[in-house]
């Protein structure tokens, strides 16, 4: 029995979701959590990269540094928090902070920073990092990696489940009895609907949908959004912040017949909800799944399962399945992806595999993350 620290800090970029599990014979059970704060400052340095500002190398060696130190921090403050030793942690997995995520172009890549030597070296615990591009060097897209994690806690041989994460980006997995796991990307979930409320409100994110609830979601807004070519791609697919993005949304809004409209801020809002939850469905029923032989499962985690409107709607978009959370099935719905990266820190510490290609569009399994020596 090994004890991990998983870290990850997503494309909503709201802090750092620090972990702390326990894993036998890949028996994971979360023991404690910190989330850590990310400043002001540091986080509008990371959207002005991840949004196409001018930037140089200095500026980011800089914040590589920088984010190594926040991690490192959020570490020793989960360490302190649980009265944890150092010497008692076998290794973290640190996912990083993604700034590029570029699967689709000639010369794919994906960049994601935060010095794992200065984790290493400021906490005195091996530290694994650099989880996705050893998949995309065979070929795949680096992500989802999440897929894997939830084979491991939720597959079962008498129910059909779909793990939906509404993060920045909503992605899902699809667990049927006796086949091959899939996921995917299925575009923006809290991204633009915490940009838009940002502009206006000056809030990180809609509380409760209350902001939302107080427009009206406009068809023609919604119809045009839902043109995106992102969402008619067939799977593997991944996306993240250099497509979804506030100046994605304002060509839209730019377009004559949508400015004619006059549509309200909070009724934009209401769309972006929408858009979120109508994305979401319309990947789901593109499974063919139907519950004519077992129950469908909708289990939803991360920050958009706080949403009630989203959960609202995807219940009603989706009448046919069981829409609940993954703490209705045992697993915190915030920590999932901090979870999932200390059990593919495990997964490297044991030499094991950490892909699914028929997720990913790897040519194969691979052995992900690289390893940083505590000394």
């Amino acid at each position: 029995m090994e004890k991990y620290i998983g870290l990850m800090s997503g494309t909503s970029m709201d802090g750092v979701d620090a972990v702390l599990v326990e894993i036998d014979n890949n028996n994971i059970q979360l023991l404690s959590s910190h989330p850590f704060a990310m400043g002001n400052n540091l986080k509008q340095s990371l959207l002005d990269i991840c949004l196409g500002q001018p930037t140089n190398l200095q500026t980011l060696g800089e914040l590589d540094h920088r984010l190594g130190h926040l991690f490192a921090d959020a570490v020793l403050a989960l360490l302190e928090k649980t009265k944890t030793k150092a010497a008692d942690i076998t290794a973290i997995g640190s996912h990083g902070q993604t700034v590029f995520h570029s699967p689709h172009t000639e010369y794919a890549f994906t960049m994601q920073i935060g010095d794992a030597n200065i984790i290493a070296a400021k906490t005195g615990i091996t530290t694994v990092a650099d989880f996705r591009r050893k998949d995309m060097a065979f070929g795949g897209q680096g992500a989802p990696l999440v897929p894997a994690f939830h084979q491991q806690l939720f597959s079962s041989p008498q129910c059909t489940r779909v793990i939906l994460n509404i993060g920045g980006i909503a992605n899902i997995t699809v667990l049927e009895p006796n086949k091959a796991v899939t996921g995917f990307d299925t575009g923006p979930g809290n991204m633009l609907m915490d940009a838009w409320i940002n502009l206006h409100q000056h809030k990180s994110y809609d509380d409760n949908g209350n902001w939302a609830r107080m427009g009206n979601v406009n068809s023609t807004l919604l119809t045009r959004l839902l043109s995106e070519p992102y969402l008619a791609l067939p799977a593997p697919k991944s996306t993240g912040r250099e497509l979804f993005n506030l100046p994605w949304l304002e060509q839209y809004l730019a377009e004559p017949t949508i400015i004619e409209l006059q549509l309200s801020a909070c009724d934009i809002q209401a769309t972006l909800t929408e858009y979120t939850a109508q994305t979401i469905a319309n990947d789901v029923k593109k499974t063919g799944l139907t519950p004519a032989t077992t129950p469908n499962e909708l289990l939803v985690c991360g920050g958009g399962a706080h949403n009630p409107i989203l959960m609202q709607r995807l219940s009603e978009l989706l009448p046919s399945w069981q829409v609940m959370t993954t703490a209705d099935r045992g697993v915190d719905i915030d920590n999932m992806e901090a979870m999932a990266f200390a059990w593919l820190a495990y997964r490297t510490m044991h030499h094991q595999s950490g892909n699914l290609p028929e997720v990913t569009g790897a040519s194969r399994l691979a052995q992900l993350g690289a390893i940083y020596p505590a000394d």
